[in-house]
């Protein structure tokens, strides 16, 4: 095929791709005015939207919570098989004036502890067996009062409904954008065929789909990097609310060293882990929990400001302050 009859196939195609493209643009254009043109009253439309990301967030955490439950490889413990364990929740859950959670043990190959659900029906408490023959008596009791601070503002909760609503949000934002998006892209591929250099993305049109595109794109991480942000500050919330509870900072900063050692890889390959610590900043602002030297290092000042380690008597107590809280 010669030159000049290869550009006009190319033009052609072009031609053919910017009219599929526009079309379709068109008729979302038309499809999103249409629902504009029916929208109610501005309040009622507010309320309407936030009404469905309140509702798809809410929904999207009672799933994952169910979901969670029934993926665990592990039974619910009974009191009468471990009444120590049962009345030292009790014992916490009394003084934090929280509902008294469900107790599960489960296998999941590294020593965990975690804390789902929350509110009026107490959640539960998730405890890998090994946590038992890892940490002592009192370094477990710090655990599980870490665990149960997230229960007592209700943390996995708060956190997945501000991240639900922001993911709302930047959707809204996506959809808004979408006849323009498909517009660029359509003239961008058009002009690159009609150049006779299909696969080149370099002129304006490109620039400003990937401009609009990383917008978009931008939001959502930043949605993202706020979530996770509050996620750790919650982590430390929970530090201080257990030690303010038990009265023993360092015992739970005794318990977070030995379950990181625990979790470190021994093998020869270790470096190329998933488990591998880094020193990554973004991985670092992705992350849900801060690093373990972080906390241990604000449980030690804790501890050091304090005094010596002061038990607090079991049995219910006034809940102090607001309480400070994280997510775990």
């Amino acid at each position: 095929m010669s030159r000049l009859a290869f550009r006009a196939a190319a033009a052609a195609v072009g031609v053919v791709l910017l009219a599929v493209y526009l079309t379709a643009a068109l008729f979302v254009c038309d499809l999103l005015r249409a629902l504009w043109a029916a929208r109610p009253d501005l309040p009622v439309l507010l309320a309407l939207l936030a009404a469905g990301a309140l509702g798809s967030a809410y929904l999207s955490y009672r799933v994952g919570t169910a979901q969670v439950l029934a993926s665990l490889d592990g039974d619910r413990l009974p009191r009468e098989r471990a009444p120590d364990l049962h009345r030292r929740i009790d014992s916490l859950a009394a003084r934090m004036e929280v509902a008294r959670p469900a107790l599960y043990v489960t296998d999941t190959r590294a020593p965990n502890a975690f804390a789902v659900g929350g509110g009026s029906d107490g959640g539960a408490l998730v405890v890998d067996r090994s946590l038992f023959r890892l940490l002592s008596a009192r370094e477990i009791e710090a655990i599980l009062a870490h665990e149960l601070a997230h229960l007592e503002r209700n943390d996995g909760f708060a956190i997945a409904m501000a991240d639900g609503i922001g993911r709302s949000v930047v959707g809204l934002a996506t959809v808004a954008a979408l006849p323009a998006l498909l517009a660029l892209s359509g003239l961008a591929t058009a002009s690159a065929w009609i150049r006779g250099r299909p696969s080149d993305r370099s002129g304006p049109f490109a620039r400003l789909h990937r401009a609009l595109a990383g917008a978009l794109f931008a939001g959502f991480v930043l949605t993202t990097l706020l979530s996770r942000s509050r996620s750790r500050r919650r982590e430390f919330a929970a530090d201080d609310r257990a030690a303010e509870v038990t009265g023993d900072p360092t015992a739970l900063a005794r318990a977070l060293r030995r379950i990181e050692r625990a979790t470190e890889p021994t093998w020869s390959l270790a470096p190329f882990s998933t488990h591998k610590r880094t020193e990554d900043a973004a991985e670092r602002w992705l992350s849900t929990h801060p690093s373990t030297g972080e906390r241990v290092e604000r449980l030690r000042r804790r501890a050091e400001s304090q005094g010596p380690t002061r038990r607090i008597p079991a049995g219910p107590s006034r809940r102090t302050g607001g309480g400070r809280r994280a997510s775990r």
